[in-house]
C-alpha cells in the first residue's frame, strides 16, 4: 500500500531520495515508486518536488554543437585560453541563467583538486549568481581571495561578498577585503591600502591560479552608480573620457585600456593586470554589457569568458 510523507521533513527527504534516484541513478519513474514504496504519480510529484525545492540542480552535459562552434571562434578571434558559451533562452529576462550555472561548474573543476588552487574573486549579481550554483564541498587546501573590498558606502556588509559565501560552502579558506569599493579621496586610499592586514590578501591575489570577474557597465545604468560607489557626475565623467565598463571597479575604454585619473585613482580594488598574466575568466551575457565585455576582450584584461549564445553571436558580429 502506497504510504504518505508524514511531516514536511520526510516529504522533503523523500523528494531528495526520488530526485536522486532519477538524476544520478538514472532509475524511472516506476522504479522509484517500487523502492520508495508510493504510487507512481507520488513519485512524479516528489520529483518535481525535488527540482522546485532546489534540492537538486541538473546541469546539461550533452555538448551543443552550435555554442561548441561559438565558444571556438571567440577563443579564436581573440585570443582566448578558455571559452565556454551556453545555450540562451529567448524567454527569459534572467540575466544569469545558465552562465552562472557554467561558471559554477568551472569553478568546482578546480576545487575538486587535491593540490591546493588559489582562486580570486570578483563580486557583483552575476558571481553572486555563480556563488547559489556553487556545490557544498570540503576543500580546506584550497584558498579563496577577494579582488574588491566588500563594504557598502554606509559601512554595512556588501550584499554581493562573494568570496565569503562561497569560502562557507565550500569550507575553504576565504580571505575578504574589509574595504569600500572607491575610496572618497587618494589619501583615504593610501591610508587604507596602507594597513598591514591587507598586505596578505594582495599578494595571494597576484598568485591566483584562476581568476572570476564580473564586468559591468558605465553608465547611467552601472551598478557602480546604482549600488552607490560613485556619483552620477562621476558616471558622467568617466563616460566623456570614453569609458565603457568595469571590473572590480576599475574603468576602462573600448580598446581594453584602463583610463587615467578620475575614479581609478581612487579604486581599491586588487590592480588589474593588462595583459593578464594568469588565467582570468570574465562572467557575464546582458545585452548592456556588450561593448565592456568587448573592450574587456580586445585589452586582455580577461583571457576567458563564459557567456551565452546571444552575446557570442553579438561578440562576432561586431
Amino acid at each position: 500500500m502506497a504510504r504518505k510523507p508524514e511531516s514536511e521533513s520526510d516529504r522533503l527527504d523523500d523528494a531528495a531520495r526520488a530526485g536522486w534516484l532519477y538524476y544520478i541513478a538514472g532509475n524511472t519513474q516506476d522504479e522509484i515508486a517500487r523502492k520508495l514504496g508510493v504510487s507512481r504519480q507520488t513519485a512524479q510529484r516528489l520529483v518535481s518536488l525535488a527540482v522546485s525545492e532546489k534540492l537538486i540542480k541538473v546541469r546539461l552535459d550533452h555538448p551543443i554543437g552550435r555554442c561548441i562552434e561559438l565558444s571556438d571562434r571567440l577563443r579564436d578571434l581573440y585570443r582566448l585560453q578558455m571559452c565556454e558559451v551556453v545555450p540562451a533562452d529567448p524567454g527569459s529576462s534572467s540575466e544569469t541563467l545558465g552562465v552562472a550555472e557554467a561558471a559554477a561548474a568551472e569553478l568546482e573543476r578546480y576545487l575538486v583538486s587535491q593540490h591546493p588552487v588559489i582562486v580570486a574573486m570578483g563580486t557583483g549579481r552575476m558571481l553572486r549568481a555563480m556563488a547559489e550554483q556553487v556545490s557544498p564541498m570540503d576543500c580546506p587546501q584550497h584558498k579563496m581571495i577577494s579582488l574588491v573590498g566588500n563594504i557598502a558606502p554606509d559601512g554595512s556588509a556588501s550584499l554581493f561578498d562573494v568570496v565569503s559565501r562561497i569560502g562557507d560552502r565550500v569550507k575553504a579558506p576565504h580571505y575578504p577585503m574589509p574595504l569600500p569599493v572607491i575610496a572618497t579621496t587618494v589619501h583615504e586610499k593610501n591610508l587604507l591600502l596602507g594597513q598591514k592586514t591587507l598586505r596578505n590578501v594582495l599578494e595571494l591575489a597576484r598568485q591566483a591560479d584562476v581568476t572570476f570577474v564580473g564586468i559591468g557597465t558605465v553608465d547611467e545604468t552601472a551598478a557602480l552608480l546604482r549600488d552607490g560607489f560613485v556619483r552620477q557626475d562621476e558616471i558622467r565623467a568617466l563616460v566623456r573620457a570614453g569609458a565603457v565598463g568595469e571590473i572590480t571597479g576599475w574603468a576602462f575604454n573600448h580598446e581594453g585600456a584602463l583610463l587615467d585619473g578620475l575614479t581609478n585613482d581612487r579604486v581599491l580594488s586588487v590592480p588589474l593586470e593588462q595583459p593578464a598574466a594568469r588565467k582570468v575568466i570574465g562572467v557575464a551575457m546582458a545585452l548592456p554589457r556588450f561593448r565592456a565585455i568587448k573592450g574587456a576582450m580586445r585589452g586582455n584584461l580577461i583571457n576567458g569568458l563564459i557567456t551565452n549564445e546571444t552575446m557570442a553571436e553579438l561578440l562576432l558580429e561586431a
